[in-house]
């Protein structure tokens, strides 16, 4: 069995990819902040919680640890956590880096040692194509007018460090994605965004690539986008 985890999926996305996660047999952890929600999310889905803050040290070492002694290795990692701030000052730039960026450091050098004992480890980062310098200078794209700096330039960190991890680990796949705007609470203010279980199947296919699947890539649902 597959084993998986997906942070910050109590909700939204993370979610709805353990939900499809499951349905295809992984045995999926819910990584979440928050206990009550996370408990609950994972007992609606039959999966497994742990409780995982990915600004926090300490935190993270401690869900690795539990899948660790529970299933001696990860197949998947899902980078899921992640806040869009909308003011722009040093203190919301400090929450952003650190959930959206420092976060996937944090748990990425924790889940190595477990993830190397896969036969076909995968590493998925939800990254955005507001983070692509081709996407927000494209006048014909959504992302040419989004106010949203600190967001922006946090997932264009995410993309980098996926990329740099794929260079650094080749036994293990690396690969960022644009799951296309949708409904969430982190888009509720601006009111778009498509149905999750949408964006969810642009996960899902990344975290299920076999062991011949690409690595270092930054795709959407129809493939590669430039950066």
């Amino acid at each position: 069995m597959t084993v998986t985890l997906i942070t910050g999926a109590n909700k939204g996305i993370g979610y709805e990819t353990a939900r499809q996660l499951r349905e295809l047999g992984h045995e999926v952890y819910i990584g979440a902040r928050d206990a009550e929600r996370g408990r609950k999310a994972a007992a609606e889905l039959g999966a497994r919680f742990v409780q995982l803050d990915v600004t926090d040290d300490a935190s993270v070492s401690s869900a690795l640890a539990t899948i660790d002694a529970a299933e001696g290795r990860l197949d998947v990692l899902v980078h899921n956590a992640g806040v869009l701030e909308t003011a722009l000052d040093g203190p919301a730039a400090l929450r952003s880096f650190d959930t959206n960026a420092v976060g996937i450091v944090r748990v990425t050098q924790a889940a190595l040692p477990l993830l190397r004992r896969s036969p076909n480890a995968n590493v998925v980062t939800i990254s955005s194509s507001a983070g692509s310098f081709w996407a927000v200078n494209n006048p014909e794209r959504a992302e040419f007018g989004l106010p949203l700096a600190l967001y922006s330039a946090s997932k264009s960190a995410a993309t980098m460090l996926t990329v740099h991890y794929a260079k650094s680990q080749p036994g293990i796949k690396f690969n960022a994605l644009e799951p296309g705007t949708t409904a969430t609470d982190m888009t509720a203010a601006f009111g778009i965004g498509r149905p999750v279980e949408e964006s969810a199947r642009v996960v899902v296919r990344l975290a299920t690539l076999d062991a011949t699947g690409p690595t270092g890539t930054f795709q959407d649902e129809a493939g590669h986008l430039p950066w």
